[in-house]
């Protein structure tokens, strides 16, 4: 092991420490990538299950107030009547479609228990001049029957834009059902319905209906392959640069040797 006392100077053990922090690290991203890969499975597991199973009423499924049961009803397929409330309805800004800036309508459906349940009538082109839904892109007036997908109340995480807690609001940040609740007369169901088909149906071009999620499992497979060829090079090839600066060292010894004898 003489050969590779070289490797015990300082600037070889920061190389060291380097290397071994920069492999922990590929394999945390690694893992991790494996984790969002799981985490994506198991969305699309429940939501072919659950997009499978028969369409039901809304009211049946949930009452006002009840968020926390909310996350077992994602993506089930459910139908509302009632009367809009367009002067009710509100935007959420910042949602793309094709790469497209734009923005959400989010209207209330009085229903005739006289709850109301917040409808994602879909998606309209808006680079940032709109803060209001404009008049010709209001709900329909009458009674009309959706179809949908239930999703579940957005709410603001560790960052991103707040809204005002007071005032009404024309426009929100997010498909926030609880703030909406705050400035609509009706009680209003704790999801929100995607829109997919409504009765009488909408002949304009928008609101576009906003695209169930996709079923793809994202590159985080490759990824990880990526993360894990990486490793796999840094665990092989340090110790071979070792080796060879070792043979190095070995051979400047026995140079130096035979040039003083």
């Amino acid at each position: 092991m003489s050969r590779y006392r070289f490797a015990l100077r300082p600037k070889w053990i920061v190389s060291h420490v380097f290397v071994l922090a920069l492999v922990a690290a590929m394999i945390w991203a690694c893992t991790w990538q494996l984790s969002r890969l799981q985490e994506k499975k198991d969305r699309n597991a429940k939501v072919t299950a659950r997009t499978s199973e028969p369409v039901v009423a809304i009211e049946s499924l949930t009452e006002p107030g009840a968020y926390d049961a909310t996350g077992l009803l994602e993506f089930r397929r459910v139908t509302a009547t009632g009367t809009y409330l367009g002067n009710q309805e509100v935007l959420v800004r910042s949602r793309s479609r094709d790469g497209a800036p734009g923005s959400w309508i989010l209207t209330p459906l009085k229903l005739s228990d006289g709850n109301a349940v917040t409808v994602n009538r879909g998606w309209i082109p808006n680079s940032g001049q709109l803060e209001s839904v404009p008049a010709r892109y209001r709900a329909p007036s009458g009674n009309v029957t959706v179809t949908g997908l239930v999703r579940q109340t957005e709410t603001r995480g560790s960052f991103g834009p707040r809204d005002p807690k007071t005032a009404t609001l024309r426009n929100l940040a997010r498909a926030d059902v609880a703030r909406l609740d705050q400035q609509v007369p009706q009680d209003l169901l704790p999801v929100y319905v995607q829109l997919l088909e409504q009765v009488p149906q909408q002949t304009d071009a928008y609101p576009a209906e906003v695209p169930i999620p996709a079923l793809d499992e994202g590159p985080h497979l490759s990824y990880a392959m990526q993360w894990g060829i990486f490793t796999t090079v840094a665990l092989v090839g340090y110790p071979l640069i070792l080796r060879r600066r070792a043979r190095e060292v070995e051979r400047e010894a026995l140079e130096d040797e035979a040039g003083s004898s």
